[in-house]
């Protein structure tokens, strides 16, 4: 198993720079995409993201249970986009209205372990699309500061087993792990 984790700010680049390593290594991709079109706006960031993707490649759209998916829809795939974990972490969120900040935290966390797992078991080259949320102000309400806290957590979780983190500050990739 080989991995990379891209992080950075909203419109750093982490899209297009996880779609050009997946280009260079060839072969079937796997494409999984975590967002949901909730309004207008989202549907058509979504549908900018599907153009810019080869038609070759295989695109599964998945919402909670990324780990599973894959493990289950992996074909012949050498390489695997997963776009974007800071959504993924928006949509257990979303799943639990009203749920315990210790539930939400535990469904969290579990999402991702079960991404670390399936990265075990799979041999594929995995690349991991992620936002820094962690660098600005802190958020005024309870609900945003823990999320903001669990994507640091689950990001953290993700570069620990990374083979290589790279950080995207304006377009620019900076090494952080290799």
């Amino acid at each position: 198993m080989k991995s990379t984790l891209i992080i950075g700010g909203a419109r750093s680049g982490k899209s297009t720079l996880a779609q050009e390593i997946a280009r260079k290594n060839g072969g079937p991709v796997l494409f999984v995409a975590t967002a949901e079109a909730r309004d207008d706006e989202m549907k058509r960031r979504i549908e900018a993201h599907r153009r810019a993707r080869p038609s070759g490649w295989t695109t599964i759209e998945v919402t909670t249970g990324v780990g599973g998916r894959i493990t289950r829809e992996i074909g012949q795939a050498g390489t695997v986009i997963i776009d974007c974990i800071t959504l993924l972490l928006n949509n257990v969120f979303e799943c639990l209205p009203g749920a315990t900040d210790a539930l939400l935290e535990k469904e969290a966390v579990a999402e991702i372990e079960g991404l670390i797992e399936c990265m075990g078991r799979v041999d594929a080259h995995f690349i991991i699309v992620t936002n820094e949320v962690g660098l600005g102000i802190v958020p005024a309400d309870r609900v945003s500061r823990l999320y903001r806290d669990l994507l640091g957590r689950a990001n953290r979780m993700l570069a620990e087993k990374a083979d290589e983190v790279l950080l995207l500050v304006a377009g620019i990739p900076v090494t952080i792990k290799k």
